[in-house]
C-alpha cells in the first residue's frame, strides 16, 4: 500500500500512534538517512582507493595515516548504524516499529524524531543505562 505524505507532514500526538501515515513518514526518514550514509561511505572508499601514502615527510605521512584511521572508524560506525536502520525498517514492515522492546509501550514521537532507530522508551533506556553503570562498577 503506497501512502503519499504531504510535503510538510510531521507526526502529531493528535493522531493515532503509528498509523499508516506515521509509519510511512518514519520509513522515508530512515531510507533517506540510510541513503546519505551509503553515499558518504562510497565517497570514503573512493578517497581511500586513490593510492598509497606518497608523502615524503614522515610527519605528513603520519598525519595522513591518522586521518585515514579516523575515517575508517567513522565508516565502521556508519556501517553499524546502517544495520540498525535496516532493523528499524524491518520493524516497520512487521508493524512493531515505535514500540518499546521491553514494555511494548509506545516509544514516543519526540524520541523517534530525535533517534528513529530507538528500540526502547525513555524510561526503559534509562533503566538499561543505570544497570550498565551498576554492573560496570562491579
Amino acid at each position: 500500500m503506497l501512502i503519499s505524505l504531504p510535503p510538510d507532514y510531521k507526526p502529531s500526538d493528535d493522531e493515532a500512534f503509528m498509523n499508516p501515515v506515521q509509519s510511512e513518514y518514519f520509513r522515508q526518514k530512515l531510507l533517506r538517512w540510510r541513503s546519505d550514509l551509503v553515499k558518504e561511505a562510497t565517497g570514503t572508499l573512493a578517497s581511500l582507493s586513490e593510492g598509497g601514502i606518497l608523502e615524503p615527510d614522515i610527519t605528513d605521512r603520519a598525519s595522513v595515516e591518522t586521518d585515514r584511521a579516523l575515517e575508517l572508524r567513522t565508516r565502521d560506525r556508519a556501517r553499524k548504524l546502517i544495520g540498525k536502520i535496516d532493523q528499524a525498517l524491518a520493524r516497520i514492515e512487521a508493524g512493531t516499529y515505535g514500540y518499546c522492546e521491553e514494555s511494548g509501550e509506545p516509544i514516543g514521537l519526540r524520541r523517534l524524531e530525535a533517534r528513529p532507530i530507538a528500540t526502547l522508551s525513555i524510561e526503559a533506556q534509562e533503566r538499561h543505562e543505570r544497570m550498565e553503570r551498576v554492573h560496570r562498577d562491579d
